[in-house]
Formats: structure tokens, sequence, C-alpha cells
């Protein structure tokens, strides 16, 4: 989730929604269909009880807040909330297929640079998110990897459930750039 919301964003599009970024357009079949969002559904179906039970609050407002409880949770900081992100309406109103990071292109910064860059982030920005990597596991079926083992820990605890980039992908710490 951490890397996802922010990643449709571009700074150089004036118009709403197709600047981008976090309005809820996730939550449509047209953009969990996108190779860098396989897996996500199963999140979706988490926060589908919330947004049935709050009906007042976004989706938009439910994706971030769940990114920074998870954050939290994993020992991270506490990232304050502010509510009032408007969803778009419509599977139309997604953005298209390739805004995110290829997993594993041939030329990873000079890559990274050019999607970040759009988004108005500059390399310590990239940096830092890159480091959501810190939490989680890669799954061949539900990243955009796909492939069984991730390049850091090839051997790495959690095969059953897919392979860790760190040794404690529960932890919010700084292990993924060490």
């Amino acid at each position: 989730w951490v890397g996802m919301i922010p990643g449709t964003y571009d700074k150089n599009i004036e118009e709403w929604p197709q600047r981008g970024g976090a309005n809820g357009s996730l939550r449509y079949e047209v953009e969990l269909k996108h190779a860098a969002n396989a897996g996500l559904n199963n999140a979706i179906k988490l926060i589908q009880p919330l947004k049935d039970k709050y009906p007042g609050i976004s989706y938009a407002d439910l994706f971030q807040l769940a990114s920074a409880t998870a954050i939290e949770e994993a020992g991270g900081p506490k990232i304050p909330m502010k509510y009032g992100r408007v969803d778009v309406s419509a599977p139309e109103q997604c953005p298209v297929e390739g805004k995110l990071p290829d997993a594993g292109p041939p030329s990873p910064a000079a890559h990274l640079r050019e999607v970040f860059y759009r988004m108005g982030l500059n390399d310590q920005e990239i940096v830092a998110l890159s480091g959501a990597h810190t939490l989680g596991r890669a799954r061949p079926e539900r990243s955009g990897w796909g492939k069984p083992e991730t390049k850091y820990t090839k051997d790495g605890p959690g095969a059953p459930g897919g392979q860790s980039w760190t040794v404690k992908w529960l932890k919010f710490d700084n292990s993924y750039f060490k």
C-alpha cells in the first residue's frame, strides 16, 4: 500500500482526477488488473467491510488510513491523518497502466528517476519511498517482480507466503538499505 497510492500522481497534470494520486481509483477492477497492483484485491476485500460500515469516508481516505496504520503497527511513526479526499466516480477515471516503476528494469536508477521525477519527487524522496520495501513480502502472483524469490532474500524467511525483501519484514526500519 505504502508505495502504491502516490504512484499514479503526475505533477505536470493540473486537472483532477487525471493528475492521479489518492483518489480511490484503486477499487476498480481496471486498475486492480495493472501488473503493479497484482494482489491488492485482497487488501480491498479487507477494507470493504469498513467502507460498508462507514459509507461517508472515501476509499481514498481508507487506503491512506490503512497505509498509515500498517506503518504504525510495524513500529514506524504515527502518521497524522487528514480526511476529505474525494473518490473518482467511474472506472474510466482510473490512471493508465505503466505509471508505476517496473520491477527489475535494466537501468534501475534511471528508471526510478524517470517515474518519480514526473511525480515531483527528488532523489532523496525516491530513496525514502523505496524504503517501503522494508515491510511485507513479494509473491510471484502478486508482484510485478513475477519471481518466487526476491533479489535480496533468495532463501529468506516467509517462503510459503512469499519472500521478504528484508529479514524482519514486519518491522518498520531501515534494513532495506543495508
